[in-house]
């Protein structure tokens, strides 16, 4: 067994891998072209979604189930020294388990048990699945009851899958979320409450709760939240708003424990947070001047700091592969409020409900916009060479290889780790892609 931080090892789960939602038929549309690929595609596993939940989730601890190349990615996709002590470890399938020659159930409680005795600060432990484990049908749900009952009522035991096998690395996240939410505590209330759902950096929930509690409204819950004993009640009285557009399962579940869901634009940009949040303002009956008062300097600074950046950006062509399903709400970003030129928005998936209303503000751009939903990586790669466009705003596999063939490319990961939801932001999210064309003029000279 090895005592790397951020690798236990250990002769080694399993849960239903997340599946692609079908494509639902295109709806007709002037300005919005949605067209369907599926073929090979390239993007992170689910598991990467731990490097920003661990964080937020401070008293849990995500033990992934999974081969030496989980641990590595883990590894490098967080910058692991060799001296640190994490909240996320890989228990390593052996050859000894895929050969059946080891009880898999037995080395796992092993485990849990000795990373509890190390970690009594853990409250959560979240096993998770991996392609690994998927492939060798460990039941990693059994095995989260089997320790819940063990370490109860001290550690609350919880399984999900991160498996990248037909998914995008942000339903890591979903799949997560949606997990916990069996466990969100009920409550027949019927006093309206709110619920944002989808992880934020703290600095951003701090700014969303001044901004509900300037608009009257008190009752608002996080999820996740920052400890997990500290899981939001949720009941028919509960409103909730997405901040993540890639949360479908999440949302369901909590659909089916009596929720409201409140559609909206997501709150990237002035023109989106302002759209969040009145949507929330509409569902709590708050006045048009209660409003505007509570965002009218918000705002203000919101369009001061991205009139520093439109000069730089306005009339640039961008063409954004699908990556983190966040695609098309930054092209609703980038068009109406920077003035760039959308050669072609990809998404892995696109749940139309959750998106309507940042693709009802697509529509209103004087030019058609493509949308694709799924990939062929082989044929989006000819028309983006095509094309040409000012930036590219894809993955880290397709990164590289672009810039050796002369184009500008943003690294779509860096947008799901950076905070850049809500007025406050909105300056940050724009410079996230002024500075990869600065960079390449800076190169040029």
């Amino acid at each position: 067994m090895s005592d790397l931080p951020g690798v236990i090892g250990v002769n080694l789960s399993t849960s239903d891998t997340a599946s692609a939602p079908p494509p639902a038929p295109a709806t007709p549309s002037r300005c919005v072209e949605i067209h369907h690929e599926r073929g090979q595609h390239q993007v992170f596993c689910g598991l990467t979604g731990i490097i920003w939940l661990h964080r937020k989730i401070q008293d849990a601890f995500f033990l992934v189930v999974g081969s030496r190349t989980c641990a590595h990615l883990m590894q490098s996709a967080a910058g692991v020294m060799i001296f640190a002590e994490p909240r996320f470890g890989t228990a390593i399938i052996e050859d000894r388990d895929l050969a059946g020659l080891a009880d898999a159930h037995r080395e796992l409680d092993r485990v849990v048990t000795r990373l509890l005795e190390r970690r009594p600060d853990i409250r959560m432990l979240f096993l998770v699945g991996s392609c690994p484990s998927e492939v060798i049908k460990l039941d990693l749900a059994r095995a989260a009851e089997r320790l819940s009952a063990t370490f109860s009522p001290r550690v609350r035991v919880v399984d999900y899958t991160g498996s990248g096998l037909e998914t995008s690395f942000t339903q890591g996240e979903d799949a997560c979320l949606a997990a916990l939410v069996p466990s969100l505590p009920a409550t027949t209330d019927t006093t309206p409450s709110l619920l944002v759902v989808g992880t934020l950096a703290d600095v951003v929930e701090d700014q969303f709760r001044r901004q509900f509690a300037a608009l009257g409204i008190a009752r608002v819950d996080f999820f996740p939240p920052r400890r997990s004993t500290e899981l939001p009640a949720v009941g028919p009285a509960t409103r909730f708003l997405l901040a993540q557009p890639f949360l479908r399962d999440t949302a369901q579940a909590l659909e089916r424990r009596g929720t409201t869901h409140l559609p909206a634009p997501f709150p990237l940009g002035a023109e989106g947070t302002r759209g969040w949040l009145q949507a929330a303002a509409d569902a709590f009956a708050v006045s048009p001047a209660t409003f505007t008062a509570a965002t009218a300097a918000a705002q203000d600074r919101a369009e001061r700091a991205l009139a520093h950046y439109r000069p730089q950006l306005a009339g640039k062509r961008v063409f954004l592969f699908p990556d983190s399903q966040l695609e098309p709400v930054l092209a609703r970003f980038l068009a109406r409020e920077l003035g760039m030129t959308l050669v072609e928005v990809g998404t892995p998936f696109l749940h139309r409900a959750h998106l309507a209303a940042d693709l009802a503000l697509l529509e209103a751009l004087p030019t058609t916009t493509r949308l694709t939903e799924g990939q062929d990586v082989e044929a989006q790669l000819d028309r983006c060479r095509a094309a040409r466009p000012d930036l590219v705003v894809c993955g880290l596999g397709l990164a590289n290889p672009l810039e050796a063939e002369g184009l500008t490319t943003k690294w779509s990961i860096e947008l799901v780790f950076s905070p850049i939801h809500g007025f406050d932001q909105a300056g940050d999210l724009a410079e996230l892609f002024a500075r990869p064309l600065l960079r390449r003029q800076r190169l040029a000279l």
